[in-house]
């Protein structure tokens, strides 16, 4: 029983007919999955590489990320501070502008001043056309009484000259003064709005800056967050192709144990046929001493035979595959049809994104079946997938991957051997599903992250 169980398992795995064939044949099959299994580590070994790049891509984003902050927190402070300069700018404008408005009345006052200095002075000209100038002066002193009155006279002219010279001394101060202190101001208040102008455009110039680094930041978490999911992907492949060499690993294992058992079984067989050879001679030896003995003992023989060949005939009995209720009908051919229902959606484009398998929907509690012999690889819950099973197939030397997601439960694990037919899930409707379904893929070859091996279920089952 346990040599049949082997065998079976064995079968099951790698599809390579009844255990009474060709060791050449087991041979190669042994090197054909030796071979996959090689593949398989290679491709890790990919994997692995492109996750340590993809990790030192992520590294290289952040560090760029953290160097922009860190200019966005410097550009920051930098415009801060020139909205700081910028207000006390615009409060020196402000009091420039409140010394305009006081220079304006001292303006005025000075205009005023200017103006009465003005009339004098053209009193005192008009004075002068009138008499000739000095003429006047004389005669005031040839007008003059006494001498007492003459020295009088004179103080008075002098005092009225003195007089006249102060004025026009002082309106041209006066006039100086007042264009100097516009001047001034002009070119104060001229100088601030300048200053403040190219504040302005400095803290401008700042503001463009930080858009620049904060979209260059954005990006940057963009393409961070773009290698994280790619390298959640990889670690997820990787972990896919560790499963399925391990799988691979069972099989070889159980072929490796097929052998040792057919060889053991040979040997029985050629143990028992001289042991049959030398029975047959003691016969024959017999038959000449006695011919009524040889009659008995060729009777014996017969009855021996029989029961040797109805023993050998039932010692391998064939497996049955698991009925399972509501489970599909185990169809001829590669595949069989992983469970009932209807195909609610096909390979190809969708959502803007590729849908590298089918949709089966049915309602009710419906059976997931194994489409064909196989070794669970892996079996746990998903994210995207929800509860997913994945089995790695070897036929005729080319290793398939077959997907079932979105099951409501797991009825196998990581490691078990599956026959073509037998139940290993319910149709559910956990991880990113919309409604009760069996999302189904099918590879040739190992299941990668870009779903690059993924074929059309459809060209190979009859659904």
């Amino acid at each position: 029983m346990k040599k049949n169980i082997i065998a079976m398992n064995a079968s099951i795995m790698i599809g390579l007919g009844s255990i009474l064939a060709a060791p050449s044949v087991y041979a190669e099959s042994i090197s054909d999955l030796e071979k996959q299994k090689e593949s398989i580590q290679e491709k890790r070994s990919g994997v692995e590489s492109n996750i340590s790049e993809t990790e030192k891509k992520i590294d290289s984003l952040q560090d760029k990320q953290m160097t922009a902050e860190d200019q966005i927190a410097a550009i920051e402070a930098k415009i801060a501070e020139s909205a700081k300069k910028i207000d006390a700018k615009n409060a020196e404008i402000t009091q420039t502008k409140k010394e305009i408005e006081a220079l304006k009345e001292e303006i005025k006052v000075l205009k005023e001043r200017i103006a009465k200095r003005n009339e004098v002075l053209k009193e005192r000209a008009l004075s002068f056309q009138e008499t000739g100038g000095d003429v006047n002066y004389l005669e005031v002193l040839f007008g003059s009484s006494s001498f007492g009155d003459l020295v009088d006279r004179v103080g008075a002219v002098a005092t009225i000259a003195e007089a006249d010279r102060d004025i026009l001394k002082q309106h041209e101060l006066d006039k100086k003064e007042l264009e100097e202190k516009q001047k001034a101001v002009e070119t104060k208040l001229a100088s601030l709005e300048v200053a403040k102008a190219e504040l302005l455009e400095i803290q401008k110039q700042q503001k463009q800056q930080k858009q620049e680094k904060d979209a260059l930041v954005k990006k940057l978490k963009q393409q961070t967050e773009k290698h994280e999911h790619e390298k959640m992907g990889l670690e997820e492949e990787k972990a896919n192709l560790a499963a399925q060499e391990k799988a691979i690993k069972s099989a070889i294992s159980l072929e490796h144990q097929r052998l040792a058992e057919l060889e053991a079984a040979r040997k029985k067989a050629a143990a028992e046929a001289k042991k049959r050879a030398e029975q047959e001679a003691a016969q024959a030896a017999a038959q000449a001493a006695s011919q009524a003995s040889e009659s008995k003992k060729q009777s014996t023989s017969s009855g021996y035979s029989a029961k040797s060949n109805s023993s050998s005939s039932s010692s391998s009995p064939s497996p049955s595959a698991s009925n399972v209720s509501q489970a599909p009908a185990v169809s001829s051919g590669t595949f069989t049809r992983p469970s009932a229902g209807y195909v609610s959606s096909t390979m190809g484009e969708r959502w803007n994104k590729q849908h590298a398998g089918i949709d089966i929907a049915a309602s009710g509690t419906v059976p997931v079946v194994a489409a064909a012999d196989g070794v669970v690889s892996r079996s746990y819950f998903s994210s995207t997938y929800g509860n997913v099973v994945f089995v790695t197939h070897s036929i005729s030397g080319q290793q398939w991957t077959t997907v079932y997601a979105h099951l409501s439960s797991r009825q196998v694990g990581e490691g078990a051997v599956v026959a073509k037919g037998q139940q290993v899930g319910i149709m559910g409707n956990t991880g990113h599903s919309f409604g009760q379904h069996l999302h189904f893929e099918l590879h040739k070859g190992p299941w990668n992250y870009s779903k690059s091996n993924a074929v059309n279920p459809l060209n190979y089952i009859n659904i």
